[in-house]
């Protein structure tokens, strides 16, 4: 499985408080990018697979909301993960 426990709890060691810290936003935000970059990778091969275009587009969506919270909570933890991640609007 590309997305396991393991890795999980780097993206949340890495971007959260600590690695139980699982609603940390900047360590969801991390996670979805990285299941945005494996999804994208996907549709490049299957360009039919509308199910997964679907999921990705929701995925995307679901980033962006957290963006944005992250805006109008803190501007410099939202500017930290971006630069991180190297995400752009």
């Amino acid at each position: 499985m590309y997305l396991d426990s393991a890795k999980k709890q780097e993206f949340f060691a890495k971007h959260g408080k600590n690695a139980q810290d699982t609603g940390s936003t900047e360590g969801q935000i991390a996670m979805f990018s990285f299941r945005i970059a494996h999804l994208t990778d996907h549709l490049k091969g299957n360009k039919k697979d509308y199910n997964t275009q679907r999921s990705l587009i929701r995925l995307v969506g679901k980033r962006r909301r957290l963006l944005d919270y992250l805006i109008k909570k803190d501007i410099a933890r939202y500017r930290s993960i971006v630069k991180e991640l190297g995400l752009r609007r």
